[in-house]
């Protein structure tokens, strides 16, 4: 996102620098798949499941560097380490996408083995993220984030903060919706994001502002210009919707799509949890999207199998209750496939665990049934 304030990009153009997504792999499904499981399953493959605790770890150690390129041509290392005031915007945002009511919780831990966000400060290199669950699997060493400007400067530091925290929850670039009807013209897109401060390649434009998503990767059927996720755009880059050819300024603060879209994937979780018993099998029928929680509480210390069953592309994942969050252990995605998601792991009697059991589609019945033994 930019480091000037919308009313600074209108009034004298000064170019801005802008988020780099990092490349997510689509996921390779088998032939014959309906178009709606299709979409069922891309939409909510990088989705975390609901109430999961995100903790997220800033790069702290001197040696925390990698190199940067200068306009010079030399190369040297720069530290991904941020202050305290930067810092703080991040704490902020954070907080700002909780305070929503969602049912994610967000945790800020001091070592980085146990953190799924791994944030560093490397100025000039570009402020960009993963997209949800994509943050998984990635070394303890290397960024899933990364802030490339000084977020205390202006207003639109937090704004920054604000939309790369939305890429980690699983929403793509708004201005990248295929129902937008964008119309760009793509040598002023490429000479200005091919010029200072941002000096992408044709790759790296293409990649973040022309290359439209899929149908099957949004939800909904129109574009939102005030999104969070939507750039700061000058005039004289978009030829069609009319209204835009002088440039998209979003107020830089989350939108009432925005907090529609995060509510409606994460919503506020109440109520205690139905307890799974051993051996009870115990059938449920969702809408796609929706999620189905339990209480395990193991009688005694074993390896314990943990499955569904029924015509139903699923997300299963298993977390330890600790205190007021919980822990990620193990989890089986089964979607596109002919089987069931299940995980085997030990139990320890004593201890709460939680299952949970998100729906990407049900193609029969519409049902399907969870089970522990």
């Amino acid at each position: 996102m930019s480091r000037s304030t919308p009313a600074k990009a209108k009034a004298d153009a000064i170019p801005l620098s802008y988020c780099t997504l990092r490349e997510s792999a689509v996921p390779v499904l088998p032939a014959g798949l309906s178009p709606d499981r299709v979409r069922a399953i891309i939409v909510g493959r990088n989705k975390w499941a609901n109430g999961t605790t995100l903790r997220y770890f800033f790069f702290d150690r001197p040696g925390d560097t990698s190199d940067l390129k200068f306009s010079d041509g030399s190369t040297r290392p720069v530290t991904w380490v941020g202050d305290d005031a930067n810092r703080g915007v991040v704490r902020e945002s954070f907080a700002a996408w909780k305070k929503l009511g969602i049912g994610l919780t967000f945790v800020e831990v001091n070592d980085r083995n146990l953190a799924d966000v791994r944030i560093g400060f490397q100025l000039g290199a570009g402020s960009w993220s993963y997209v949800g669950k994509d943050v998984r699997g990635k070394p303890v060493g290397e960024r899933t984030m990364n802030f490339g400007w000084d977020l205390t400067a202006n207003a639109y530091g937090r704004t920054t903060a604000l939309h790369e925290i939305g890429h980690t929850l699983g929403m793509p670039h708004e201005h990248q919706n295929p129902f937008a009807g964008i119309v760009w013209d793509e040598p002023a897109v490429y000479a200005y994001f091919g010029g200072p401060p941002n000096n992408w390649d044709r790759n790296t434009t293409f990649h973040n502002l022309l290359r439209k998503l899929s149908t099957a990767e949004v939800e909904g059927s129109t574009w939102d210009p005030n999104s969070i996720m939507e750039y700061d755009l000058p005039a004289g880059l978009i030829q069609q919707p009319v209204q835009f050819q002088g440039g998209v300024h979003p107020p830089g603060t989350l939108s009432s799509l925005d907090k529609q879209f995060v509510v409606g994937w994460y919503p506020p979780l109440r109520g205690q949890l139905p307890r799974l018993e051993p051996f009870v099998s115990v059938p449920n029928t969702l809408a796609p999207a929706q999620q189905v929680n339990f209480l395990v509480e193991p009688p005694t210390t074993r390896t314990y199998t943990i499955a569904t069953f029924g015509a139903a592309d699923t997300l299963l994942t298993v977390f330890e209750e600790t205190g007021s969050s919980s822990t990620f252990i193990k989890g089986d995605d089964d979607s596109g496939e002919d089987r069931n998601a299940q995980v085997q792991l030990p139990l320890i009697a004593g201890r709460r665990y939680i299952v949970r059991v998100r729906l990407y589609s049900a193609w029969r019945s519409g049902q399907f049934a969870v089970m522990y033994w």
